[in-house]
Order: structure tokens, then C-alpha cells, then sequence
């Protein structure tokens, strides 16, 4: 099953079960977010990230080259400040 169909049935199953408040909440949220503009700043999809080294949670450094010498790298990007 590909990435796209396990997070779609993901979200179905999410959708089914949550409360609508909860729901509701969600989808304020995210109209905010969409009017706010900030999808016009985000990177977009397929955009080649630069190398960096970070560390990792036992404190050993990391570089986005070594992930990706053993295959594709999904990044993900959390908001600071919520």
C-alpha cells in the first residue's frame, strides 16, 4: 500500500471516530491556517532540502546525507509556537 493510501485510510478512520466538536474544531483551525497565507510560504512538495546535521535523541549527529544514502527521507516540519 502506498504512503497517500495509508494516510487517506488513516484520516477515514480518524474521521469515524472522532467527536464532530472535535472535528469541527479542526476544520476552524485549519480555514485559519489556509487564510492565512502560510501555504503560499511553505516549501513545497519536491523541493530539494540542503544538507544539515542535527542530533538525534541519543545526541549522536546526524546529516540529512547520510539518511538519504540509505533511501528517500520524509522531513517533517512542526509549528514553535502554538
Amino acid at each position: 500500500m502506498k504512503l497517500q493510501e495509508q494516510m487517506d485510510a488513516f484520516k477515514k478512520g480518524f474521521v469515524e471516530q472522532a467527536p464532530e466538536q472535535a472535528l469541527e474544531t479542526m476544520e476552524r483551525a485549519g480555514e485559519k491556517l489556509r487564510d492565512s497565507g502560510i501555504a503560499d510560504r511553505a516549501v513545497k512538495v519536491g523541493v530539494k532540502a540542503p544538507d544539515f546535521l542535527l542530533r538525534n535523541t541519543t545526541e549522536t549527529e546526524i546529516s540529512l546525507s547520510a539518511l538519504l544514502a540509505n533511501g528517500p527521507v520524509v522531513l517533517s516540519f512542526f509549528r514553535g509556537k502554538w
